[in-house]
């Protein structure tokens, strides 16, 4: 495995342990799941000025972020304290059941390397069947993009698509609600949720960094 992939796939790993997995096997025809509201935008957080006279070295470890809202999707930033500093991007959206506080589903864009291709990842609990591929549909009329899951791990099961320029006017011009689809270890259909609004604005936001 390739450095870039090995750090985007520690990324994936850690940013989200998908409890609440249970919920996310109901069959399609359960109640609906829907995109986690987007985190309001905060500022970078900065060492308070007495951390910084009492222990500036231990200050200067801790990482910066931000994340800024673009509808339904959210662009977050860390700057990685080095040498040499690194600053990575990535844009988001979590889908939920209702009634439930935890995710049951990711679908990330990291900001790529320079030379890589960009690409979006899926991420689902761990319970799927690994006959069918995972689509992701724009709206009902849609017949989706498909691809097969990648890999697996106790955090949750990846599916990965490079994101080439025509599935990104795809995106952008998507106007409907769409689906994340795929089939449980009992073989049974699950459909998560997925929006679409904001994908462009966050998009060129995440290339901007």
């Amino acid at each position: 495995m390739r450095v870039a992939e090995r750090k985007i796939a520690c990324a994936l790993a850690g940013a989200l342990f998908l409890a609440g997995a249970a919920a996310a096997q109901q069959p399609a025809q359960q109640p609906a799941t829907k995109p986690a509201p987007a985190r309001p935008t905060q500022p970078a957080q900065h060492p308070a000025p007495q951390a910084q006279q009492t222990a500036p070295a231990a200050a200067d470890q801790n990482p910066q972020r931000t994340t800024a809202s673009y509808g339904d999707w959210v662009v977050r930033c860390e700057m990685v304290p080095g040498p040499p500093p690194q600053k990575n991007c990535e844009m988001d959206q979590l889908a939920q059941v209702q009634g439930q506080s935890q995710p049951i589903s990711r679908v990330l864009v990291p900001l790529m390397p320079k030379g890589e291709p960009p690409k979006l990842f899926v991420q689902v609990p761990i319970n799927v069947s690994f006959t069918a591929p995972l689509k992701i549909t724009t709206d009902a009329k849609d017949a989706g993009i498909s691809t097969p899951f990648r890999r697996c791990i106790p955090a949750g099961c990846f599916a990965e698509f490079e994101l080439k320029e025509d599935l990104q006017k795809k995106f952008r011009a998507a106007s409907e609600p769409g689906k994340i689809l795929y089939k449980n270890a009992g073989d049974q259909d699950v459909a998560i949720p997925v929006s679409f609004k904001g994908f462009a604005q966050a998009y060129e936001a995440l290339l901007k960094q």
